[in-house]
């Protein structure tokens, strides 16, 4: 649970209830499941929205049962319910574009762009939730933003040669739907636990993408034994591992800081996309991914340091 206190002109004070280092280990832990996803829908090779399908449909068939048989301590009301589906169908929506986007262009560019979901939570926070997020969030931002910048530039110059400006526009409008996710997360948590969420967020998730597919006439089966090898791993590591424990950090840290976190997953892909789909590592490379760290370090040192335990 966050207390939150709010400051003049300036983004609340969160007081953790349980220890910082758990939300921020929970973070990290959740970055390194999720930047495998770009290289393991590039295995699959089916359509992005089936592997985005089968992607939540597998988490959610260990959510759904654990949920139900655990149990809750606490009554959820309606309306939380229904922001937590609604969260779902956003990420679904993030899922198909940012799917469809690794199979149009580098897994660097599209893990890249589809992450500039801090940009859209910075002002969907201050536009609708009248939080306007601190200085360090907006200077923490810019350098990871010119991090990014410096990447793309970098994989459009040195890379692969699958750059698509359609890949790239739709990776750009993943990371809309995404900060919605997040804000939809952020805002839910303080009214139910991670497991009750994971689990209407997956059922969310897995209706929406049933229902695109079927609309778009996309195949459901027939695939080889190493796609569905590839769909466990990517349901079973990128999604229920990584957003159980990202889902976890949401409740105990600003979606502001969360987002921006999430960046380092896009260095992180581009490292594992040089062994594992043979996209090359410039030194525009690193330095753009060095400057996405230093952002990160800047937007989350304010947080660190009034946290209390």
């Amino acid at each position: 649970m966050v207390t939150a206190l709010p400051l003049a002109g300036g983004e609340p004070v969160v007081r953790i209830r349980a220890r910082p280092w758990l939300a921020y280990g929970a973070l990290i832990f959740a970055v390194l499941c999720i930047s495998w996803s770009a290289v393991f829908v590039r295995w699959a090779s089916i359509p992005g929205p089936v592997s985005a399908f089968y992607r939540v449909l597998i988490a959610a068939l260990v959510l759904v049962p654990w949920r139900v048989f655990r149990g809750s301590g606490r009554s959820t009301g309606r309306r939380a319910v229904t922001l937590a589906l609604a969260g779902g169908a956003f990420f679904a929506i993030d899922l198909a574009l940012f799917n469809t986007a690794v199979l149009r262009t580098s897994a660097a560019t599209a893990s890249l762009l589809g992450n500039n979901a801090p940009v859209f939570v910075g002002l969907m926070t201050w536009g609708f939730f009248r939080r306007r997020p601190r200085a360090s969030f907006w200077v923490g931002l810019a350098l990871a933003i010119t991090g990014c910048a410096a990447i793309v530039i970098a994989d459009g110059w040195h890379g692969s040669g699958r750059g698509d400006v359609t890949g790239d526009l739709l990776a750009v409008s993943a990371a809309l739907f995404f900060a919605a996710y997040m804000l939809t997360a952020e805002h839910v948590r303080t009214e139910m636990d991670t497991l009750t969420f994971s689990s209407l967020a997956a059922v969310g998730s897995t209706a929406t993408l049933l229902v695109i597919c079927l609309l778009l006439d996309l195949p459901l089966s027939g695939f080889s034994g190493q796609t569905w090898a590839v769909l466990a791993a990517l349901g079973l590591v990128s999604q229920l591992a990584a957003y159980f424990a990202l889902v976890y950090a949401l409740g105990h840290l600003p979606a502001t800081r969360t987002s921006v976190g999430l960046l380092a997953q896009a260095p992180l892909t581009a490292l594992l996309a040089i062994p594992t789909l043979g996209e090359p590592l410039s030194w525009s490379l690193v330095g753009g991914g060095a400057l996405v760290l230093a952002g990160i370090y800047v937007v989350n040192r304010p947080h660190s340091a009034r946290a209390s335990g």
